[in-house]
């Protein structure tokens, strides 16, 4: 598969422009001169005066580190948490905000943390070079510790050797994402923190080797400049340190997907032509004979083909009773297999069976970008630059206003400012909270699509849910066969499952169903055809029949006495379906159809109602019937014998009228109106297409759950409302704080070290606000 490569070797997933990886020059995609690799399958954008260059060491500018290449996972996808279109094939640095990239899908190995290790070995180590320096440093103002002649001239210059290296070789990567934002120009936070630094450092080494460049007030007895060795060294320490708490932070936050992956097992026990042997599942492919034995995990999707068990599905459904399972029934990768020992045959593989593709949702969900994040993105396209200017208006105003020695105030002030200045809580405040709510929501059995339906959900105050399938099980079975003719009723049975055997319809398994119980012989059905909304048609013995709603057997041609229209009527208020077969044009009997309320409905509804959301309810069945299932809802809004279209007309007039509404519903004829729906919600355990169009799905097919993904889309988006507001007060006290506003009055100015301090603990108090979603009921 070709891959396309912007700087740092990112994916181009990125629509308007790419940035050269040797000159950091914008090259625009649509003109760009993109060349390949010796296998062809490569391609890189760059300007055309680097072309050449780029063709002949392209290793050179895309490739990431060897430490890095070699902890992470073969062919994995890394990926900005503050800015999702940044994708590379192995860890590295996001292009446009510096930040670690992270695996897109998290590993479910418990030996996936190298990098945090090795963040963890580096912070130690920065803490044992830092603390001397600040003992050096600090001691004699603190402790009144003086250092002997010609002893304080060694501590000087050991100050300044340990501040070195933790400056240069712990910030080393500071400044190479700093500087790397400079040749693109998308400043941000490392580039803050790089200047910061960086001019602590450079001015306390020009202090301590030309100190006769400082006018004398500035000196001390020793006729020695004051130096800030300390300043940059406990600032790189700091910021390491909020680096591992943050990235620690949003480690747990992945915790829902680990939880997912590692139902899979990690082998499958295949059968061939040399007998059985465990395989790693990445081997397993479709088709392959497959061997679960009692108490084991089913390795992928598929169909059994011998034995018989009981399989509990509680993980993925939260359905407590098991399920079970005979030859020719269904089986869900992950899934536990219980007392029975089962063949299986594989049907679904790899990223293809249902427990990858709800990884792969919930990961889509947290990568995405929610409406609120616009305003933050924006804050910070200017944000870093803002920030530069208001470090030199106030390294100006020390230097013209402020106490001598000048000069020192004023660099200190900039420093500050700079260092406490940074954009990270403010570019965090957004993506942590999704991301915490996604993996919250997959706990619970209910998928976001993207961090858009988790903002929009709270704002619904209409909720449209399908009758069957939705309210009612999905399971119907036949209650009753009422002949209108001289039709015996075993062959009323076999003609309409005759029918109803090409048929995906729910009411189809219903009547199949009841011909096997029966053991009947089913005729060959000809021309068949199925009509949307109306029923199904075909020839039997060369006569025509049709099997469908009263209404489209109407159009038809069919007619009703008044005994069969009670009869028809009395089905309905019983809150049957009922469907009528016609032969030659003459309606011979009556089906009725019967199909449970789901459990919990009846709490679920009334808890929603409870919250002022209107409910209303839609089928494709007869108004008597849907009336009737509505009675024992609680739902007044009805709206019966509505086509697929027409349900979708249904929520287009609702939005016409000032509603925000949501949809529930599960099968083909849903998909249209959960498009239109300003939220779609899909039951689980309805159909792919369904589920394609829904913003939300239920794996759980629980109505309760509806509830509970709005409690948790109005927590989420209060947390990223606390977040913001959190980020936007920081910055706007911090700053003037550390260009010393409150010193005129109070004489009080802020350190560089405090202004890091404060600055990590900000992006680590965002991601452990939006953590407490974990915790939301």
């Amino acid at each position: 598969m070709s891959a396309t490569h912007s700087c740092c070797g990112a994916h181009q997933h990125v629509p308007a422009q790419a940035t050269d990886p040797i000159c950091g020059m914008t090259v625009d995609i649509a003109t760009a001169k993109h060349t390949a690799d010796h296998a062809g399958q490569t391609f890189y954008f760059c300007c055309a005066r680097c072309k050449e260059k780029f063709v002949a060491e392209p290793d050179r500018y895309l490739q990431p580190k060897q430490d890095e290449a070699e902890s992470a996972p073969p062919g994995a996808i890394y990926t900005c948490p503050m800015h999702p279109e940044i994708e590379q094939e192995g860890p590295g640095h996001c292009p446009i905000c510096g930040m670690a990239l992270e695996p897109m899908l998290p590993s479910a190995d418990a030996g996936d943390d190298g990098e945090a290790v090795a963040m963890m070995r580096r912070l130690w180590i920065l803490i044992g070079l830092t603390l001397p320096v600040v003992a050096v440093s600090m001691g004699p103002h603190l402790f009144g510790w003086h250092w002997p002649s010609p002893w304080d001239i060694g501590a000087s210059w050991g100050e300044a050797l340990l501040a070195s290296m933790v400056v240069l070789w712990g910030g080393a990567s500071f400044f190479a994402r700093g500087w790397h934002s400079l040749r693109p120009w998308r400043p941000n936070m490392y580039t803050l923190i790089a200047l910061g630094t960086g001019v602590a450092w450079v001015y306390s080494v020009v202090a301590l080797c030309l100190p006769g460049l400082f006018p004398p007030g500035t000196l001390d007895a020793h006729g020695r400049a004051p130096v800030y060795f300390e300043s940059a060294a406990v600032i790189v320490t700091l910021v390491t340190l909020g680096d591992v708490l943050e990235a620690r932070a949003r480690r747990r936050s992945s915790d829902a997907l680990k939880a997912l992956l590692g139902l899979a097992p990690k082998t499958a026990r295949r059968i061939d032509a040399h007998g059985e042997h465990d395989v790693p599942l990445d081997q397993v492919r479709q088709g392959d004979r497959l061997r679960v034995r009692p108490g084991e995990k089913l390795p992928v999707d598929g169909v059994v083909l011998e034995g018989a068990s009981h399989v509990d599905e509680s993980m993925l459904t939260g359905e407590p009773l098991p399920v079970v399972k005979a030859v020719g029934d269904g089986l869900t990768g992950g899934t536990v297999n219980q007392e029975g020992a089962l063949v299986m045959r594989a049907e679904k593989v790899g990223a293809q069976t249902l427990l990858a593709q709800i990884v792969a949702q919930v990961a889509q969900a947290q990568r995405s970008k929610a409406p609120s994040q616009r305003l933050a993105d924006k804050v910070a396209a200017w944000f870093v630059p803002l920030v530069i200017v208001a470090a030199l208006l106030a390294f100006a105003s020390w230097w013209w206003l402020g106490p001598s020695p000048r000069f020192v105030h004023a660099m200190l002030a900039a420093v500050s400012v700079l260092i406490i200045a940074c954009p990270c809580a403010l570019g965090l405040a957004t993506p942590i909270s999704i991301m915490v709510a996604s993996g919250r929501a997959a706990r619970e059995g209910v998928l976001f699509k993207d961090a858009a339906a988790i903002e929009a959900l709270r704002g619904i105050d209409t909720l449209v849910l399908d009758k069957t399938g939705t309210l009612t099980e999905g399971k119907p079975s036949l209650d009753r066969i009422v002949t209108l003719g001289q039709e015996t009723r075993d062959n009323v049975l076999a003609m309409a499952a005759a029918l109803e055997r090409s048929s995906e319809h729910p009411l189809a398994h219903a009547l199949l169903a009841a011909a096997e119980q029966a053991n009947l012989s089913l005729p060959d059905v000809q021309d068949f055809e199925a009509v949307a909304g109306g029923g199904v048609r075909g020839k039997i013995d060369g006569r025509v029949v049709a099997l469908g709603s009263t209404a489209w057997v109407e159009t038809l041609g069919a007619v009703f006495s008044d005994d069969a229209r009670a009869q028809v009527q009395a089905c309905r208020d019983g809150d049957a379906t009922v469907v009528v077969l016609v032969r030659d044009g003459q309606a011979n009997a009556l089906l009725a159809i019967t199909d449970r309320i789901r459990k919990n409905a009846v709490e679920a509804l009334a808890s929603l109602r409870d919250r002022g959301l209107h409910l209303v309810m839609l089928s494709g069945d007869h108004l008597a019937t849907a009336q009737a299932v509505a009675r024992q809802l609680g739902i007044d809004d009805v709206h019966a014998q509505v086509s697929p279209t027409g349900k979708a007309e249904v929520i287009d007039q609702l939005r016409k009228q000032g509603r925000r509404v949501a949809m529930a519903g599960d099968g083909i004829n849903d998909a249209p109106a959960l498009a239109v729906a300003d939220i779609g919600i899909a039951m689980g355990s309805g159909t792919d297409i369904a589920m394609h169009s829904a913003q939300l799905t239920l794996m759980k097919a629980d109505i309760g759950a509806i509830g509970r993904a709005l409690t948790l889309s109005q927590a989420t988006v209060r947390n990223i409302r606390q977040n913001l507001f959190f980020a936007f007060v920081y910055n706007a006290v911090g700053v003037p704080l550390a260009a010393g506003v409150l010193y005129p009055w109070l004489g009080v100015t802020l350190s560089p070290m405090f202004a890091a301090l404060a600055m990590s603990l900000s992006s680590v108090s965002v991601v452990s606000n939006a953590l407490r979603l974990n915790r939301q009921q």
